[in-house]
């Protein structure tokens, strides 16, 4: 699919990606304070879904946007890229630490993604790109064993942030064509990955009732924060999308890393807090090198 002219990155895109990523990182550390699994993913899913679908009509989105199984086709495979990433990330909160699994899964987003152009799209990145792709790997690999022993939970741990990492990569280049060639508003894309998740899930909400009813009543008003705060800082990525290069946009997201480490070492005290930053730089930097390259 041929793709439209792009303005590189301008200063408000810049900011408005940055502010993105301040709001990632603290609906993530809301999410691990909460805990997780599919009746969490389900309650924040239906909170979003609550909470946007009246803006949706506020702003008219399903006007602004052609209507064909395409555009259809697009809006649920988002939902269910959308679907295996909350999951996995989830299950991967549930085995290990915020400040492990959060740098995995957001520092291999972009390397997965660069490997897929590479793979499927016949691209060649330049020598700067490549060697972003080793710091990556390298910041990944000494992120996953700082301050830890080895074991079962560490190796899942990894393994759930890893496979988080190939699901990003997937919904950010799904998505990039969906805001950009296909023209769907960005906050119809997240209102209707939102509904899919609720209707994917729902037959394993409704099994873990009694989980979801305890969820709801310990955890109102941090679901709800979650629920409204996941949603925008994607839909404000989305925004940028639509005028804005991957290469620019995804590196860019990854400065939740850095805020993600600090919040898991500081408020969750996670701890190597000096060991967890080196390498997340590591990672920040590779990603950098990428979008130059």
């Amino acid at each position: 699919m041929e793709m439209e002219t792009e303005e590189i990155l301008t200063p408000i895109s810049l900011a408005i990606v940055l502010a993105a990523a301040v709001i990632h990182a603290s609906w993530n550390l809301l999410a691990k304070q909460i805990g997780g699994g599919a009746g969490f993913v389900w309650l924040v899913a239906a909170v979003a879904t609550v909470i946007y679908l009246p803006i949706n009509f506020a702003l008219d989105t399903f006007a602004h946007m052609t209507w064909n199984p395409t555009t259809v086709f697009f809006l649920l495979g988002s939902g269910v890229l959308q679907t295996l990433y909350f999951v996995t990330l989830q299950r991967g909160y549930k085995v290990g630490d915020l400040s492990l699994v959060y740098p995995l899964a957001r520092g291999t987003g972009p390397l997965f993604a660069t490997l897929g152009a590479i793979l499927l799209l016949g691209e060649r990145p330049s020598p700067l790109a490549l060697a972003g792709a080793v710091l990556i790997v390298g910041g990944v690999f000494a992120m996953s064993f700082t301050g830890v022993r080895g074991g079962v939970a560490v190796r899942a741990a990894v393994g759930y942030g890893l496979l988080t990492g190939v699901f990003i990569a997937g919904y950010t280049l799904w998505d990039k064509v969906a805001v950009g060639p296909l023209a769907i508003p960005p906050v119809l894309l997240d209102t209707a990955t939102a509904l899919v998740r609720v209707v994917l899930l729902l037959p394993l909400a409704l099994r873990r009732w009694p989980e979801v009813t305890t969820l709801w009543r310990g955890h109102a008003g941090g679901l709800i924060a979650v629920a409204f705060l996941s949603s925008l800082s994607y839909i404000l990525v989305l925004f940028v999308l639509q005028t804005t290069p991957v290469s620019y946009v995804a590196p860019l997201r990854e400065v939740s890393i850095l805020i993600g480490t600090v919040m898991g070492a500081r408020l969750l005290a996670e701890g190597h807090l000096r060991s967890r930053l080196v390498a997340a730089s590591a990672i920040v930097l590779g990603v950098i090198a990428i979008a130059l390259g």
